[in-house]
Parts: C-alpha cells; structure tokens; sequence
C-alpha cells in the first residue's frame, strides 16, 4: 500500500520540535508500507517580510524536501490568507492540486492529517487521482477550528465523502459523527508512547543532571505557551500556591503568551522557571524530575504528554476536557478540574503534592499502545480505506 500524507502539522528544520506524535507514528507506518509526506507550508505574498511577527515568514526559510527519520519530506507551499479561515480548505486544496497529480497512479490513499484544511483538502485531490481519502482528527482541529462558520461547512461537506474518519479519542469520533461522518467509517486510533523512553527514573538523579534543586517538590508543565493551553492560568494557579515555599514550578515550551507569562509572573510575585522548549530526546528527564505534572488546556483531543508522564510514573492535574478523562481514569492517576479556573487548578495541585504515590503503579496502571501499535492500527484503517474503495469500484 502506498499512502500520500498531507499535513501542515509536522517537523521541520526551523521547528524541529513540532508534532513529534506525527512524526513517531509516521516513521513507525513507513515501516508497514510506502508513505510520501507533504508537510505544508503557509505562504503569502512578501512573507518573509514578515518573518518577525508571522509563523509564515519564519518559515519561509524551510527548505522544499527534507529527510525526517528517513522518511523524504516534501515542504510544498500553500496559499494563506491571514483571518480568513473559510478559505483556507479551497486555497490549500488549489495550492497543493499541482503536486498532487504527480502521484496519480503512484498511491493508493491520500490521508490528511489534521481536520482543516488538511482532511478537506485530502478529499479533494483524491477525488482528483482517483483514490480514497482518510481524515485523522487530533484535538483543536474539531474541538477549535470546526466551530469556526467557515471550516464547519467544509468538514460537513468532506466528512461523509472520506473513506475513513481516523480520531484519537472517543469524543473526537463522536464529533466527527455529529458533522456527518459514516458512524461505521470513523475508527479510535490512539496516538502511542515510547515505553523504553517514558518510563520510571530516579527523580533526585534527573534534578542533579538538569541542575535543578533535589530538596522540596516540583510542579511541572511541557508544551506550547499559548493562551488556550491555558499557560496564564497555570501562572495565576502557580500564584495562589506561592506561599508554599517548597515548591518549584517550571516550564518546559515557548510560545506566543511567552512574554504575557513573564510579565503575570511577575505580577504576582512568582518564580517560575521558564526553560524554553526542548528536544524530545530530553522530556524523559524532565518528567522525571518532577512530582506533579500539570495540564491546564482548554481544548485537548487525547494529549501525548499526559500519556508520557503517566509512563514515566508522575501523577497528572489536567483540565477536564477532550480525551483527558479517557486516560485519567483514576485518583491514582491524577485529578482532573474544570478549564480556565485557576483556584480550582491550584487546589488540585496542592492536593496532587500532599499525596505520596509509587511511580511503578502509575505506570503500569496506564492503558496506552507504543507507537508501532498505534501505527498498525493506523495502517488497518487505511486498508480498510482501500478496500471499502475496491468495493465500491468493482460494483
């Protein structure tokens, strides 16, 4: 089987962090069969220009083929007109309509990955080149982007025509169903974990090497500071709790709200020990470092970085929201509270530190595939894609 790959949510060589769920799942489906990735970039006129202020313009730089995990990578570039969501699905689609047909008769499925533009887009062209299309849902492409006017009328219309809907969640397939999925073509794929990688460590070990205090507790949080990760209200929580002077809150990521964080920090009064982002290779040790791992998003679909600190052994505090309540099944696991309440936030986490538990418990109470599972299941939605295709073909 040979699978086209249409995402604007992978790495590169100016944000080599980016997306390292698709990168681990689609290196571990290039293992089971053919994959051609076109990882896309946003263009407009003058865009480097504009490289201090717009995603675009950094971009801008990102080289037209990459080798990512031995996987060739080509960097096509679509269309972008800032603020105009509605036609982003129709400029992606004519962006990339060129590129696409030069893999007529050479793949067997065209997969977006990510609802809008990508899963539009991927219905589109594969009309185009005469193969099936299989959309892959992971959080705010639903939860956010979908309940934008524009977008909700694509998805509706490009929902019922993919071959397969492929979600990471329970809510996620419920959703898409909602916007007209075939309830019998939208399969759970759950992103995996690397269980060599995440898993159990010395805590006092981890704090020596990242030269952090090994005394009293650490409060962490790994991702993108942004406003609806909820990084302002995690600030205003870690202020609440800063007359426990034991505690030492850190975070791991950079964003757009970086700044409005430093700035609330200090506000309040609070150290807060902004990191910076880092390598996948390094989030092990950091999660290790920690007591509580802390994520107080307004919108998830089922977030890797819980899955990897619950591997790892480290209690969650986490927003009730998405697929989070399908991972924390448990008190043993962690506490989940309501989104954009930091007083609440803050209770939970005090209550998380105030709370011995066994690291080895944690983890292996964690129900969660590795990533060569999760990319077989992938690969078995895409089979069926092609199947279901021939079906139709042959009647």
């Amino acid at each position: 089987m040979r699978v086209l790959i249409l995402t604007k949510i992978f790495p590169n060589s100016v944000e080599p962090l980016s997306s390292p769920f698709n990168r681990q799942q689609f290196g571990q489906l290039a293992r089971l069969c053919d994959v051609h990735v076109l990882a896309t970039i946003p263009w407009f006129p003058g865009a480097s220009a504009f490289a201090k202020w717009s995603r675009a313009g950094r971009l801008f730089e990102v080289p037209r083929e990459e080798r990512i995990d031995g996987i060739k990578v080509l960097h096509p570039r679509f269309a972008f007109v800032p603020r105009s969501p509605g036609l982003s699905g129709p400029l992606y689609a004519a962006s990339l309509a060129t590129t696409a047909l030069r893999y007529r008769g050479k793949v067997d499925v065209v997969l977006g990955s990510w609802a809008y533009p990508d899963g539009f887009a991927a219905v589109v062209l594969a009309e185009m080149i005469g193969v099936p299309a299989v959309i892959k849902l992971h959080g705010s492409d639903m939860n956010v982007v979908a309940r934008l006017p524009g977008p909700r009328r694509g998805l509706a219309w490009a929902l019922p025509r993919a071959e397969r809907v492929v979600a990471v969640s329970e809510p996620l397939r419920r959703a898409a169903i909602d916007l007209g999925a075939v309830p019998d073509h939208v399969d759970v794929v759950p992103n995996g974990i690397d269980r060599a990688r995440f898993c159990p460590r010395d805590r006092v070990e981890a704090r020596q090497a990242l030269g952090l205090a090994t005394a009293g507790e650490v409060v962490l949080y790994i991702g993108n500071v942004e406003r609806h990760k909820g990084s302002l209200d995690l600030v205003r929580a870690f202020g609440i709790l800063k007359g426990r002077k034991s505690v030492s809150f850190v975070v791991v990521g950079d964003g757009a709200a970086m700044g409005e964080c430093r700035a609330l920090a200090s506000e309040l009064g609070v150290d807060v020990s902004f990191v910076g982002g880092k390598p996948h290779d390094e989030i092990p040790r950091w999660m290790a470092a920690c007591d509580v791992f802390v994520l107080p998003s307004w919108n998830e679909g089922t977030p890797n970085v819980v899955l990897e600190a619950l591997a790892c052994g480290r209690r969650v505090v986490a927003t009730r929201v998405g697929g989070t309540p399908d991972v924390i099944t448990s008190d043993a696991l962690g506490v989940l509270v309501p989104p954009k309440d930091p007083a609440a936030l803050a209770v939970a986490i005090e209550g998380a530190l105030s709370q011995d538990y066994d690291a080895d418990s944690v983890s292996a109470a964690l129900a969660a595939p590795d990533w060569p599972e999760s990319a077989r299941r992938l690969h078995r939605s895409l089979v069926n894609a092609c199947a279901s295709n021939a079906r139709l073909g042959a009647a």
